[in-house]
């Protein structure tokens, strides 16, 4: 149950806060914006929803919720009922999206998380909502800092969370990243608002906890969420500076359905972490990873290219020849195949009628293709454009044979993917 909003001072700045996320993203006199957030029940997640409420309708947004039961709890299935029942009780439109569970190999939590990123992205394309509202707090940038200097990360590493970002067709944004866990508890009391605490928050095998208990052994020092936050602000300036200079340094890379082309003294002529981020960004915007192949792996790759060699990474292949490098998706490492609608190998959107299935257009599509060359396209491009197949028929390659019914774009091209990661 809720009572009727606190009004006054206490609540201006995070209602200031969840109010100017969204600001920029809606025209004057345009019509509502679908936005959506994403909630689990606990504090953070449920203060966000509870906020945007308020100021959803005022700004012109129509507000839509989303919670994800991944099911590794007994707990998940009755906490996302709560949520339900909670939106009901607001008037904003739910949904719970399941999670059909991990692969036998690999990080659970990864796999969670990665799942949940995709799940709530399909389900928002599917809607026509375009931005997604997570519950992310000035703790967790402060928690993630920890972790991340335990790992000699880098500066991305120690640059803290993204405020903003696209991804699957989807802007993602987190509003709280500068308020607190406790003044988000503080806000929900005040206004009679209850929440989930999720019993794995007190569990020590989880990174996460052993960081936040770290964190608070820290106090004494001086080492608290507002002084962590401060240097997060300081070290994202400065990533900021570098960012700009790997754009720049990107305006002499040519992008050709989904490959790139760039000539080797343009790439050698960067310093050399420009250079590495490049490479780096290259590998991820193509397959769709979270995190850059290891250094080592990295220094290979440019000596190799420095050499005038072929190289791959990542299922990334670059190709050297003479002046010139190559960089396009590695065939055998293509997704397989999925509904058409759905963003397939990370990054491509393919549109148009029928029930087919999206996967690459590999060798038999250019078979059935006997004019492809007239694209302009190299082989090694043309094998791994998304097609739209019924079974082994190709029903279209829309980036090498032109076609009316059928569209794929990409989801982000390379140069905003530079900006946002």
């Amino acid at each position: 149950m809720t009572q009727p909003p606190v009004t006054g001072a206490a609540d201006a700045g995070l209602l200031l806060a969840v109010a100017e996320a969204f600001k920029m993203a809606r025209s004057a006199g345009a019509a509502p914006l679908p936005i959506a957030v994403a909630v689990s029940g606990g504090g953070d997640s449920t203060a966000l929803l509870h906020l945007l409420h308020r100021v959803a309708e005022p700004a012109g947004h129509v507000l839509h919720a989303v919670t994800v039961d991944h099911g590794l709890r007994p707990e998940a299935a009755a906490e996302a009922a709560a949520v339900a029942g909670f939106c009901a009780a607001l008037g904003v439109p739910h949904e719970t999206l399941r999670w059909a569970g991990p692969d036998a190999t690999g990080n659970l939590m990864d796999q969670a998380r990665r799942a949940r990123m995709r799940l709530m992205a399909d389900w928002a394309r599917s809607r026509g909502i375009g931005h997604i509202a997570l519950g992310h707090t000035a703790d967790d940038q402060a928690e993630s800092f920890l972790i991340n200097l335990s790992r000699a990360a880098g500066l991305d590493g120690l640059a803290g969370m993204r405020a903003a970002w696209t991804r699957d067709g989807v802007c993602w944004t987190r509003p709280l990243l500068g308020q607190t866990r406790a003044a988000l508890r503080a806000y929900l009391r005040r206004n009679g608002v209850t929440w989930i605490e999720d019993p794995s928050n007190d569990n020590d095998r989880f990174t996460r906890v052993r960081a936040r208990r770290a964190l608070q052994a820290l106090t004494p020092l001086g080492i608290t969420v507002d002084r962590l936050t401060t240097s997060i602000h300081n070290l994202a300036m400065a990533q900021d500076a570098v960012i700009a200079a790997t754009v720049q340094a990107a305006g002499a890379i040519v992008e050709t359905a989904g490959s790139l082309h760039l000539r080797r003294d343009a790439l050698f002529c960067c310093p050399p972490e420009i250079r590495r981020r490049l490479l780096t960004r290259m590998i991820r915007w193509m397959n769709g990873s979270d995190y850059p192949p290891r250094e080592a792996q990295v220094r290979q790759l440019e000596q190799a290219l420095h050499d005038n060699r072929d190289a791959t990474l990542g299922g990334v292949r670059f190709r050297s020849r003479d002046a010139a490098i190559t960089v396009s998706r590695e065939p055998r490492a293509v997704m397989g195949p999925v509904p058409l609608g759905q963003v397939w190998d990370h990054r491509w959107q393919v549109a148009g009628p029928g029930n087919a299935e999206v996967r690459a257009l590999g060798a038999c599509g250019l078979q059935q293709l006997p004019e492809w060359r007239k694209s302009g396209l190299s082989r090694d491009a043309a094998l791994v454009c998304p097609a739209v197949w019924q079974g082994e028929t190709l029903l279209a390659a829309p980036l090498v044979a032109s076609c009316e019914n059928y569209t794929a774009t990409l989801t982000a091209s390379f140069t905003l993917f530079l900006i946002s990661h």
